[in-house]
């Protein structure tokens, strides 16, 4: 038992130092207490899915693309699925150093069904290292086009769940900025990012919402939600998709229809596949 009443029972204090959200002492200060509440309420949404999934199959597997040093993958698996026979999480990371400090860490913690894999976006689709179906995908803090890259993974995938954490969109505002004139003279709309920092703030929203159309329009039911409150970031937008079934031809019409109207057609093929 903790003698941090944040810290879950069932949480390896091992792993909190490793992670470095404790110090080698046991002690935790105001900025890991801030990030410890914020996973722990990210955790929150993610155990009923993974609960739904073994009820579901007896099995699961979860993947957590652009893992980075696999610190959400590593708290899911010690608080819910270290005890789980048939539970596998993949981490999903480009850099080579990360990818074995996480293999190092899970060895030296006994976590048998962890995987990190060092594997790009189109690597990691085809991989024999990964199943052709994935139950669970997460990204968390995924920047810019990471988060595309995600939903691009997960619907190769089939994937049953997506959670996603988008974070630092700049790929569509760059693209208003870029035919702001020529727009100006097509809707009046424009005058929604005439200014540079709408423009920034404009395209973030613009580009969660087409994510969510695209999500929709391949079958998926979006919840969109904050992960934690404003004052800790403004950066915390999550979406949960679930796959309900077929897609829906309205949620495509109108992403095109937004994709025409605001002459941002040169982005079809990122968020309209």
């Amino acid at each position: 038992m903790s003698l941090i009443p944040e810290i879950k029972p069932q949480q390896s204090i091992e792993l909190l130092k490793e992670l470095h959200i404790l110090t080698r002492d046991g002690k935790i200060n105001q900025d890991t207490r801030r990030k410890l509440k914020q996973v722990y309420h990210l955790y929150q949404f993610i155990e009923p899915l993974m609960a739904d999934v073994l009820a579901q199959k007896g099995s699961l597997s979860l993947a957590d693309h652009g893992a980075g040093k696999s610190y959400l993958g590593f708290i899911l698996y010690d608080l819910f699925l270290k005890d789980k026979a048939d539970a596998t999480v993949y981490g999903v990371e480009t850099r080579q150093d990360l990818v074995d400090k996480s293999v190092e860490l899970a060895a030296r913690l006994g976590f048998d069904g962890m995987q990190f894999l060092n594997l790009t976006v189109e690597q990691s689709i085809t991989s024999a290292a990964l199943p052709t179906q994935v139950d669970i995908i997460t990204a968390l803090h995924a920047c810019n086009t990471a988060t595309d890259d995600a939903i691009r993974f997960a619907l190769a995938k089939d994937a049953r769940y997506i959670v996603l954490v988008p974070c630092c969109q700049a790929e569509v505002a760059a693209v208003l900025r870029q035919k702001k004139n020529e727009t100006f003279g097509k809707t009046p709309l424009s005058e929604l990012w005439r200014h540079p920092i709408h423009t920034r703030e404009f395209g973030s929203q613009l580009t969660n919402v087409l994510r969510c159309l695209q999500l929709e329009a391949r079958g998926y039911q979006v919840t969109v939600t904050e992960l934690v409150g404003w004052e800790h970031s403004m950066k915390n937008e999550l979406i949960i998709a679930k796959k309900v079934g077929g897609g829906k031809k309205a949620a495509r019409e109108r992403q095109e229809a937004i994709l025409r109207e605001l002459n941002l057609e040169d982005l079809r093929e990122r968020f309209a596949y």
